[in-house]
């Protein structure tokens, strides 16, 4: 038997494709709004831009968080998906917005206790009077993000991707909307800057949570997961099951986006060019992660619904065919990014120097990449086939004891500066990735249902 069979992988690279593109273009969705607010504050002032860039670093951490516990999830309503149970699939959906209303409490309480703490992390004076009313806007629409990741989730999980897909672009274009209107004060608006983003990102996560909603109480492809909704009462079951897939992956999402914020915190001490440069490269290295995302969350939905009719052949073939096809986009995204990088940064700023800085580091970003697609990759798998608790301590490993301690050394110790702390990125996914393919690679090579699922 060879090593590779094209035939062998043909229909998974097919069947990926189909639910992954609408993933990842509601994900290149989100980066086009990131980069719209990124380029719409750095030209109102290069100040606001160092603003944004610490905010939205603390909340990315928060967000990412949010998203890996509701990530819990997609792998339950892929097995009764797979198994052709759709009557369950509307009780999982209401025990997850109870769960994720619950941590969106969790999340903004703790949230809370950093703002009041924000004056204490050796940020640039400057920039305070900007970022604690964005600060308090952002905090507000973490309710609506998590509520808005429970229906996503339920809908990827039955393999309608494209309607978050829709929305995520409608709920962006209003944004960006919004932030010409209220950013630079046209319309008769006032010139609200940051502010006025910060408004912006609230409207638009609030208007994709109401039209979510709607849908699901009126489209006729939900209707027999309306009717188990419905009739679904608290099912303490259901709710352990939420919990017990939710925060492993929450924990591990947290500690990896942890990292990175932790980084972004060193790269403060270094100054606000240093921090605006930071957020440039951030920008595009997740436009990178965001579509390798989308190609990894369509594996672990093949790899659930799999798992759901006991077919463990395909199970490998689905992850390592999204392994394949993320490669294939990492290496065409890095030669993208080689022929832009000397233009990058002025796309975000007038500012020379942050745009020299922004030209190295995107080096540094394509190098990370290949890690990057493993980690992700086969993270997705592990949660495909429920074996999440492990991912914990692999996250644990790679982030805090290898990526931040290498990062400082590397950035100050060393004397690298930011390019020092980001060198640390490649360093960190590349472990995390090897030891999850390890992981998974030891579990679907065992063949009974019960030892898979342990």
């Amino acid at each position: 038997m060879p090593f590779f069979n094209f035939a062998d992988y043909k229909q998974h690279y097919i069947q990926l494709i189909k639910i992954g593109l609408p993933i990842v273009l509601g994900q290149v969705g989100v980066i086009v709004l990131g980069f719209a607010d990124t380029i719409m504050i750095g030209h109102h002032t290069t100040v606001e831009l160092a603003a944004a860039s610490l905010v939205n670093n603390i909340f990315n951490l928060a967000i990412i968080f949010g998203t890996g516990f509701a990530y819990g999830l997609t792998p339950l309503v892929g097995e009764l998906f797979g198994r052709g149970d759709r009557d369950k699939i509307g009780a999982l959906l209401k025990g997850s917005l109870l769960a994720n209303t619950i941590v969106a409490l969790i999340i903004t309480a703790v949230m809370t206790v950093v703002y009041l703490n924000i004056d204490n992390m050796g940020q640039p004076d400057e920039l305070m009077k900007y970022v604690k009313p964005y600060y308090i806007i952002i905090l507000v629409s973490i309710f609506f993000v998590m509520i808005f990741n429970s229906f996503k989730q339920f809908a990827d999980g039955i393999t309608d991707t494209r309607t978050a897909m829709w929305l995520l672009i409608i709920g962006n274009v209003m944004n960006i909307a919004g932030n010409y209107v209220l950013i630079y004060g046209k319309f008769g608006c006032p010139e609200l800057g940051l502010v006025g983003a910060g408004l912006s990102t609230l409207a638009s996560r609030v208007a994709m949570v109401l039209l979510f909603v709607i849908i699901f109480v009126r489209s006729e492809r939900y209707a027999v997961y309306r009717k188990g909704f419905t009739k679904a009462s608290f099912d303490r079951v259901i709710f352990r099951r939420l919990n017990s897939l939710g925060w492993p992956v929450a924990f591990q999402m947290g500690m990896e986006g942890a990292s990175f914020n932790l980084s972004a915190i060193m790269v403060g001490w270094l100054g606000s060019l240093a921090l605006a440069a930071h957020q440039i490269a951030v920008t595009f290295s997740t436009l990178s992660y965001m579509v390798i995302y989308g190609m990894g969350a369509a594996t672990s939905i093949r790899v659930s619904y799999f798992v759901g009719q006991s077919d463990y052949v395909s199970v490998r073939r689905s992850a390592f065919a999204g392994f394949h096809l993320s490669m294939v986009i990492i290496i065409m995204v890095s030669i993208v990014f080689a022929l832009l990088r000397n233009d990058m940064g002025y796309w975000f700023t007038d500012n020379a120097e942050v745009a020299a800085i922004t030209s190295g580091l995107v080096f540094i970003v394509m190098l990370y990449q290949f890690g990057d697609a493993t980690q992700i990759v086969f993270a997705n798998s592990l949660r495909g086939i429920s074996d999440v608790k492990p991912m914990m301590f692999i996250a644990f490993f790679a982030y805090f004891v290898v990526s931040l301690p290498v990062g400082y050394f590397l950035g100050f110790v060393v004397d690298l500066g930011i390019y020092g702390i980001w060198l640390a990125y490649p360093i960190g996914l590349t472990t995390a990735g090897v030891l999850f393919f390890l992981r998974f690679n030891r579990k679907t090579s065992l063949t009974k249902v019960s030892r898979l699922s342990s």
